[in-house]
């Protein structure tokens, strides 16, 4: 049977509306190389970066060099985080070799240690092109790299099928983005990147990197690449945070992807938010890394099901299903998808206080402050907290897996939250507890699309519900009883209750 094309072709060049100019320098002609500089979109294919660097380096008619760091002075740096990204390095090099690019992998091996690496390679470049990213430090490192940088530096949106910037409106509710997206999405549907931007005619193998670059700043090591617990371990992480048992990288990405397109889509819309059902994706941390990409996942998805572009409806109604029109378990995949995660990233990339607790709407700041006074029956510290230590067994088996796994079942992830809402003595020091104990355990931590979720708990994105109760005032209320008898959970407690 012929395969569906939800698509035309992938676009020959990157829309300019992706593509961002981070400082004033020019494009040097006499350069050496393209720099391509992967920081967020750390991926061999469907990469818009990696393509618009590939352009530069054709029209140019230079070699591209790919460089890949990882810092070891990042906020909650560990192993957990490092093993994920090393992951996906290991897949990078296997990818890029005997390919026309120079890739250099560099792990800092001490804080600090990878200063002047950008600044050596961008002093011999013609250009500079790098991932937007409008989260985390990414925003603060690439406006710092343009400062220093004598040539022009672009940074390339390839986060979600709806550029960032095609919108200076920042949406308080998903309904009201959804209703936005419907009109406006359309127009970006046909805009996909190449799967192999590399697979491209002109593109010269470059010359080996200056021996005073590699000396001072060496390739990652082969030990690294291949998950030596021993190298891992020699790093200043904190490696009290252990490696998660989910292995990170384009591979592994791809293969959650075949697993849940072949066993879980069909289910998604009536047993996502059963823990038992294991219908989710999984795909959330290999998104935050850039190990896969949206316009990928749309694309195999809507391939599987044979839906194309003529089907969706001419009404933008706001409304989650319907629009679409494919079945409900698609329509319901793809609002979480595109919806809800982009609806983070319009957020992040508009407002610089996404992560502050001030930013919450008026109705939900009113409303805390009302409460703030209001007497908690329960109150735990933060370390009885981050270690399970509560007398609910339900968030225990949460945050258990959070420990563990790096991650915590859909549902169960707004009640963990919830929970730590009515727990502590402030809404603030929730927040500031729920920031830090996802940010240092999840895989898909310190993302616009994780923060919309945390925000979510304390009334972003969501409207005022009644009745009004103590503490929570007017802010949706969940608890560990009612979830119980709603969901399916035996076979998760079993699991992580102990």
């Amino acid at each position: 049977m012929a395969r569906v094309r939800p698509y035309t072709r992938p676009v020959s060049r990157v829309p300019a509306l992706r593509v961002r100019r981070c400082n004033a320098a020019p494009i040097d002609p006499a350069g050496d190389h393209v720099l391509y500089w992967m920081i967020a979109a750390r991926r061999a294919g469907h990469s818009f970066g990696l393509q618009r660097a590939v352009e530069r380096a054709v029209d140019l008619g230079k070699p591209l060099v790919i460089l890949e760091p990882l810092r070891a002075g990042y906020p909650w740096a560990s192993d957990r985080l490092h093993r994920f990204v090393l992951d996906g390095m290991a897949d990078n090099e296997a990818r890029f070799a005997g390919r026309p690019v120079l890739y250099h992998p560099y792990v800092e091996p001490s804080p600090g240690a990878g200063k002047g690496l950008l600044a050596a390679l961008a002093a011999r470049a013609a250009v500079v092109v790098t991932d937007d990213y409008p989260a985390f430090f990414l925003p603060r490192m690439v406006a710092a790299g343009a400062a220093i940088s004598p040539v022009l530096v672009e940074a390339v949106d390839g986060n979600g099928l709806y550029p960032m910037r095609a919108t200076d409106r920042v949406f308080t509710t998903a309904a009201s983005f959804r209703r936005h997206l419907q009109k406006a999405l359309r127009d970006h549907l046909g805009e996909r990147p190449r799967a192999d931007p590399l697979d491209v005619a002109g593109l010269g193998r470059p010359p080996a990197l200056p021996a005073a670059i590699t000396s001072r700043w060496p390739r990652a090591s082969a030990a690294l690449l291949a998950g030596d617990a021993r190298a891992l371990a020699a790093l200043p992480i904190d490696h009290t945070v252990a490696v998660s048992p989910v292995r990170g990288g384009a591979v592994a990405a791809e293969a959650a992807l075949g697993a849940f397109l072949a066993r879980g889509i069909d289910r998604y819309a009536e047993e996502r938010s059963d823990p038992d059902a294991d219908a989710a994706s999984g795909l959330s941390p290999y998104l935050h890394f850039g190990h896969v990409s949206t316009h990928q996942i749309f694309e195999r998805l809507v391939e599987r099901v044979g839906w194309t572009v003529a089907k969706l409806s001419p009404k933008a109604h706001g409304s989650r299903e319907g629009w679409w029109n494919a079945s409900p378990a698609v329509d319901a995949f793809l609002d979480e998808l595109i919806t809800w995660r982009e609806l983070g990233f319009n957020m992040c990339a508009h407002r610089d206080d996404y992560d502050r607790f001030d930013s919450l709407p008026e109705f939900a700041l009113q409303t805390l402050q009302d409460h703030a006074g209001d007497p908690r029956p329960q109150l735990y510290t933060p370390a009885q907290l981050e270690r399970a230590e509560t007398g609910d067994e339900v968030w225990n088996a949460a945050q258990r897996q959070l420990l563990r796994e790096g991650r915590i079942q859909n549902y169960l992830r707004m009640l963990w939250g919830k929970n730590v809402l009515g727990w502590t003595r402030t809404p603030e020091e929730a927040l500031a507890i729920l920031l830090e104990l996802n940010n240092k355990y999840a895989l898909d931590g310190r993302d616009p699309n994780s923060y919309s979720g945390i925000f979510w708990v304390f009334g972003r994105y969501d409207r005022a519900w009644g009745p009004e109760r103590e503490i929570f005032g007017k802010v949706r209320y969940m608890t560990s009883d009612n979830t119980r008898r709603k969901l399916r959970m035996k076979g998760y407690l079993e699991r992580w209750g102990r």
